[in-house]
């Protein structure tokens, strides 16, 4: 079986190709046969070595669909041959999040590989409306991004949303705010990339290299009032213009750290104007079963940049690394 390993986070050849022997399923286990894997910002910090308490060598990467290719004589949610995707955190089914995670590539061992051994509670059905390539962006970003908008935020039609950037969890959000009937306004440091989201359905985008105080301009397009909710995914740089871009008791889901992760959080508009500061760490699986009934139900597909075969991880890495790509980095196996 191969697989790519990360033995040496941190180091220019950390990600290495390698071989283990194929996994066979135990009594409620599933071997799925991946075809299809995506790139997180995360997977990036794992490789870096900027995550903490990692069991090497790990194979990398949370987020990949394929077909079930054996199972165990007492797996009953799912069949050979079905097509499916692992969730994010395989602890996390339902109700509060567990107190130990149990996330793929990091936690345990990934989905950057032919074959792939997942208790079967760890895994959904995957709709024949998706490709393996578009089932493969959503245990991440996708539920991650439904989590803060309509779990944590409790979005209604109407409110506005701001949302940074155009990676995976932004685009995300995107899709399914305008979904649910609400407005968006974007960020983005690139004139093309603002471009592209206004054609996906953004309501207004706003160039921050442009508009370095770019809290302004939100509070501008939103008739000095502010947005109902926040997509913050930048962190340390950009936390205290989010909180001051929302609106009196409106909410900021606290996703990513692009900028860092120590930020000084300004108290008083927090105070103030009565903000929800939520973090978002993705979600369960029932988040993601009803992220999928709606997806399937609104004709929505995931926004993927570029499909790269297998062999060229290391690349997809490097396109991860450089930021010159909108939406999702797919593996094609």
């Amino acid at each position: 079986m191969n697989l790519f390993e990360i033995r040496e986070p941190g180091t220019a050849d950390a990600l290495r190709p390698a071989r283990r022997e194929p996994p066979v399923p135990g009594p409620k286990e599933v071997v799925v046969g991946i075809r299809s894997a995506s790139l997180n910002y995360r997977d990036l910090l794992i490789l870096r070595g900027h995550y903490p308490n990692l069991r090497l060598p790990l194979i990398p990467l949370s987020d990949g669909a394929g077909t079930v290719i054996s199972a165990g004589p007492g797996v009953t949610r799912v069949s050979v041959g079905d097509r499916v995707a692992g969730i994010f955190n395989q602890a996390w089914i339902d109700g509060s999040p567990p107190r130990r995670p149990l996330a793929l590539g990091g936690d345990r061992d990934g989905v950057l590989a032919e074959q792939v051994l997942l208790p079967e509670d760890g895994v959904v059905r995957i709709p024949d409306a998706l490709s393996f390539e578009e089932a493969a962006t959503l245990p991440c970003a996708a539920v991650t991004a439904w989590n803060a908008l309509f779990v944590s935020g409790r979005l209604k039609p109407g409110q506005t949303v701001l949302v940074q950037g155009t990676g995976g969890v932004s685009l995300f959000a995107l899709q399914f705010a305008k979904m649910a009937g609400a407005r968006v306004i974007l960020l983005s440091s690139s004139d093309r990339k603002l471009e592209k989201a206004l054609g996906l359905g953004a309501d207004a985008g706003i160039n921050y290299r442009i508009h370095p105080d770019w809290e302004k301009e939100v509070l501008e397009k939103t008739g000095g009032e502010g947005v109902d909710h926040v997509i913050e995914v930048g962190g340390a740089q950009t936390l205290a213009r989010s909180l001051a871009a929302t609106r009196p008791q409106g909410h900021v889901a606290v996703i990513g750290v692009l900028s860092g992760g120590q930020a000084a959080l300004p108290v008083f508009p927090l105070l103030s104007k009565q903000l929800s500061l939520s973090g978002v760490y993705v979600g369960s699986r029932a988040h993601f079963e009803r992220m999928l009934e709606a997806i399937v139900q609104n004709g929505l597909h995931p926004v993927i940049d570029r499909v790269l075969p297998f062999g060229e991880a290391s690349e997809a890495f490097r396109i991860l690394e450089e930021g010159d790509f909108t939406g999702k980095i797919c593996l094609r196996f």
